[in-house]
């Protein structure tokens, strides 16, 4: 068990995406971040799978063959596409990604930006959650007009740098 040292990580990562999330003007949503983290059935989980270097979801995957913390977490987070996941409307009603909001989107990007700077310390480059995203993609169940909307704020920092990217996600989408 490493209660302090999973409540120093989750609250460092809540910390990273409130200044993301503020730097967009989404100040609510910097604010209330993962606060599903801190309750029992999540925080407990993670300080007994803690990992320190990846999710501690990933280690209670490998002990029971999923996670309960993720379960719960991703039912409450809507910057997480598998909130975001649901029959169909058309027809066929098969399981499908439902469009993700763009203030979401927004968020989800400024989660996977402190995640990988979380995780990866000083080792952290621009390219880091671009890289995640595409290593990725193949298993998301996603919404095309997501994805894209996702890959293209990805790239924008791994090609430009987070000052260029936050300035595009700003200007360019959020207040169109």
């Amino acid at each position: 068990m490493h209660p302090i040292k999973h409540f120093k990580t989750i609250t460092h990562h809540k910390r990273l995406v409130m200044q993301g999330c503020f730097r967009l003007g989404l100040y609510w949503q910097g604010l209330t971040h993962d606060l599903s983290k801190y309750s029992p059935i999540e925080f407990w989980v993670g300080a007994k799978y803690y990992l320190g270097t990846r999710s501690p979801n990933d280690g209670e995957r490998q002990a029971k063959g999923y996670s309960s913390a993720w379960l719960h977490h991703k039912g409450r987070n809507k910057h997480h596409l598998e909130y975001w996941i649901d029959y169909s409307s058309d027809a066929n009603h098969q399981m499908a990604g439902l469009e993700i909001p763009i203030q979401y989107v927004a968020e989800m990007f400024c989660d996977r930006i402190a995640a990988s700077k979380t995780y990866q310390g000083q080792n952290y480059l621009d390219s880091h959650p671009y890289d995640y995203y595409m290593h990725s993609l193949d298993h998301y169940m996603i919404h095309p007009n997501t994805a894209a909307l996702l890959l293209d704020m990805l790239t924008v920092l791994k090609d430009q740098g987070e000052d260029a990217a936050f300035r595009h996600i700003k200007k360019d989408i959020l207040h169109k």
